[in-house]
């Protein structure tokens, strides 16, 4: 028995070694496939590293580019508010000045008006004085030719104290020359 046994147990032995080989080679395979695994996701570990890293920058440089964007954007607003300001306040600068240009004018307007008034007025009255004194003329050079035309005897007459039509003829004639330079007078 001892005999058969060992050829059995060498059996036994070769096959249990063959199994741990076989089992020894399919670990290494594994192991093998395994590292090849490894490195292969330790290079798309790396390869999403940088795309990380990469993309990072981009979203990093965006951020820089956004915040330059609104800096300028807040200085565009800035700087157009400034204008506006300046402008309303030219604006506001013309209307005063508008305003008092208007009134200026509406003052020089209704001066103009007022003296056209009294220029016509003037010339008006200045008329009546032509007219008037033309009138006046003529009863001064009409009295100076009646007094140019008087002679002794109607000097004696008109102061004959015994009737005295001649008298009253004379007193009359002089009262309607006076009424005559009374009717030319102009009433200031």
């Amino acid at each position: 028995m001892a005999v058969v046994a060992l050829p059995a147990v060498k059996a036994q032995a070769q096959s249990e070694t063959d199994r741990l080989r076989d089992a020894l080679r399919s670990a290494t395979a594994q192991v093998r496939a395994l590292e090849d695994q490894r490195t292969a996701v330790q290079a798309q570990l790396a390869e999403v590293t940088r795309a990380r890293d990469a993309l990072k920058n981009e979203v990093d440089a965006a951020k820089a580019q956004v915040k330059k964007v609104e800096a300028d954007y807040r200085q565009a607003v800035r700087e157009f508010n400034d204008r506006l300001e300046e402008r309303n306040q030219t604006l506001e600068k013309w209307k005063e000045a508008y305003t008092e240009a208007a009134t200026v004018a509406r003052t020089k307007d209704s001066e103009r008006a007022k003296f056209e008034t009294e220029s016509k007025t003037y010339k008006a009255g200045l008329n009546a004085c032509t007219v008037k004194n033309k009138e006046l003329v003529k009863v001064g050079r009409d009295l100076l030719e009646r007094y140019d035309n008087l002679t002794i005897v109607d000097s004696v007459v008109a102061k004959e104290p015994l009737i005295g039509f001649q008298r009253v003829k004379v007193q009359n004639l002089l009262q309607d020359y006076g009424d005559k330079v009374l009717n030319q007078r102009v009433d200031p």
